[in-house]
């Protein structure tokens, strides 16, 4: 326990140390100034360019979507994730070694062009958001949790991080094994978030881009804001177009769905005006049985 309880304090200043290092050196490898960039990109965008016009630069919850951009990708590891997640991942290497597993890796792609094991690591990576994103839809206790990212009314870039915690944990858990087994170097991780950060800000963006035959690949704000809507056919009750960087699973396993132009949709869930509005509040949803 003692091994476990070191790691869990250097974890934590260690992230601490990392972060604050992001903040005073701004370089092309810096996570911190990469979501600045990005945002600030959509953020003109949406100035210049708006697809709902009548919508305020400014809309309802910026600031909410705003700090949640920042706690979900930087002070959420630094209160807990990442001195949890390291005692936790210690842990699985310490039991999988003792039955004699001491590499989980099966496929040695960093011996391959850099292309390739980008190209690579993206595809498993989205597929398996994509898994784990319908599952948020169908279990009703991960659902509960879910419905922070729904409870969006006016949609905009920053709507991308306004997630439960809870996801987070869901989300790495599942993903970890798959993404070990295959080997995919810090580098490349660091290159596939970036990629799919402006991807994501991009689909909640309110933002009009006409992608042609893409629209097949990638997702995109048309398709993705009736993911969003507050009235679904019985059918599609668990959920529409689960893509996060990529449209093509929903297309090809027949839950894309955007049956007209849906600048004006009503957004949310049925239940939304009574949800919390308040990040505290938000945070702490999904742990109380529903009344």
């Amino acid at each position: 326990m003692d091994k476990y309880y070191e790691i869990f304090i250097n974890g934590y200043k260690g992230y601490a140390s990392y972060l604050w290092g992001e903040i005073i050196n701004p370089s092309w490898h810096n996570y911190f100034y990469w979501l600045i960039g990005v945002s600030l990109f959509f953020f003109v965008l949406e100035l210049v360019r708006p697809w709902r016009k009548n919508q305020p630069l400014l809309r309802k919850d910026f600031w909410l979507d705003f700090f949640y951009m920042f706690f979900n990708f930087f002070l959420f590891s630094l209160i807990i994730y990442n001195a949890a997640s390291d005692v936790v991942v210690n842990f699985f290497n310490d039991a999988m070694a003792s039955v004699g597993i001491k590499n989980l890796v099966a496929f040695e792609v960093m011996s391959w062009p850099l292309w390739a094991h980008l190209l690579l690591g993206f595809i498993v990576r989205d597929f398996i958001q994509w898994n784990t994103h319908r599952l948020l839809h169908r279990s009703k206790f991960l659902w509960e949790f879910h419905k922070v990212h729904h409870s969006v009314e006016q949609m905009g870039f920053a709507a991308h991080l306004r997630y439960h915690w809870m996801e987070n944990v869901v989300y790495r858990t599942i993903e970890y094994i798959p993404l070990a087994l295959i080997g995919i170097g810090l580098r490349d991780f660091f290159i596939i978030h970036i990629f799919t950060l402006a991807i994501g800000h991009f689909n909640h963006s309110n933002f009009k881009l006409n992608l042609g035959a893409l629209k097949y690949l990638f997702n995109n704000p048309q398709m993705h804001i009736w993911h969003h809507a507050y009235d679904l056919p019985e059918k599609y009750r668990f959920g529409v177009n689960f893509g996060i960087s990529l449209s093509l699973w929903d297309y090809l396993w027949g839950t894309n769905y955007i049956p007209k132009d849906g600048k004006d949709i009503k957004l949310g869930f049925p239940g939304v005006e009574k949800f919390p509005k308040d990040f505290a509040s938000q945070n702490l949803h999904g742990f109380k049985p529903p009344k």
